[in-house]
């Protein structure tokens, strides 16, 4: 399945628009007496995040936007495209702005799922077995081409994205916190590829692609500008408890009953449109509230509004479902969904 663009949906002022927006009102018009400090330091992380990736990647506006979000609100994100379009690149610039190390799994069709989780090895001189930990135990993780990889070694990635814990011979092993899986998928119509499964997808919060960039972008490319070389100049934004810090100041952005009702309306009807074989998961429900907090911080807000949930509906929902007609008519069903469903008032 290839998943959508986030760009797909075009919400007035949104921070994921290719258009460059207005910068939004102060965080000190809005924010409230108790988590001040806490939603101050998540916007700041937001904003300089977003700065310090688009240094790096460059025209992507909205493929930088999702990984912030994602980052912000922890949740895990899928990007499908052909191969040299800054998929890994956007991974490292992630990893060198939280000033974590980045583990890197390259997927091919003979990769086992204890390459990924780890193994259990017997040591001879203590006749004891010694856990060994995969390339899984690190704060970001990039799974490249996860989909050149067979669905038993696919699998050994569920656990760990959605409990933040993997199984190895009986005994769990918790994984580092803040976790961060960003994958990236191969076109199906390329050789030696995997179709995901529909479990495997729903544990993305979010997916999108890059696409090939604007001549201009290219050019600049071309004469040096980004990737590597301003890779090597970013700045460390924050330690991983700082990290740890914006996603539970974000959990924490205000959310009205009647923008929940609204989000949860565009899931259920997904549920229920012609020719779709599987709908968004209640899952996808709180994994779409989730990116909506993170879109109001980035917008340097601390309340939910409907157009942040319309802003990652199309990243958030259409790579979970299985339609008939292929991906494309999914991003449009999404689509069409937010025109029936009616924004709540302010």
């Amino acid at each position: 399945m290839i998943p959508p663009q986030i760009q797909d949906v075009d919400p007035p002022a949104s921070v994921l628009d290719k258009s460059v927006q207005a910068p939004p009102p102060a965080a000190s018009e809005l924010l409230g007496d108790d988590d001040d400090l806490a939603f101050e330091e998540a916007i700041d992380f937001a904003q300089n995040l977003f700065q310090s990736l688009s240094l790096v990647v460059l025209g992507l506006p909205w493929a930088v936007g999702a990984v912030t979000i994602a980052a912000t609100a922890g949740l895990h994100v899928l990007i499908e495209d052909v191969p040299g379009v800054g998929k890994t690149m956007l991974a490292k610039a992630l990893a060198a702005s939280l000033g974590t190390h980045l583990s890197r799994i390259q997927g091919n069709p003979d990769f086992l799922p204890s390459d990924v989780t780890g193994v259990s090895v017997y040591t001879q001189s203590s006749g004891t077995w010694e856990f060994r930990p995969g390339p899984v135990f690190s704060n970001v993780v990039l799974v490249d081409e996860l989909n050149r990889t067979p669905p038993r070694t696919q699998s050994a990635l569920l656990e760990a994205m959605q409990e933040c814990q993997v199984t190895v011979d009986g005994e769990s092993w918790q994984l580092p916190r803040p976790h961060l899986v960003l994958a990236t998928q191969n076109p199906v119509t390329q050789l030696g590829t995997y179709p995901l499964v529909e479990s495997q997808l729903d544990r993305f919060g979010l997916a999108t692609r890059l696409g090939y960039p604007l001549a201009d972008v290219e050019v600049s490319l071309a004469m040096g500008e980004g990737r590597e070389q301003a890779l090597d100049r970013l700045k460390v934004l924050c330690d991983v408890n700082g990290w740890a810090r914006v996603q539970q100041a974000t959990a924490r952005v205000h959310l009205a009953p009647s923008v929940a009702e609204y989000a949860v309306a565009i899931c259920r009807e997904t549920r229920v449109a012609p020719g779709v074989r599987l709908g968004a998961s209640p899952r996808a429900t709180i994994t779409m509230i989730a990116a909506a907090k993170a879109h109001a911080i980035l917008s340097r807000r601390t309340y939910v509004t409907p157009e942040d949930v319309k802003a990652v509906s199309v990243s958030c929902l259409a790579h979970r479902l299985a339609i008939d007609d292929g991906p494309d008519a999914a991003i449009d069903l999404v689509r069409s969904v937010l025109e029936r469903i009616v924004p709540p008032r302010p």
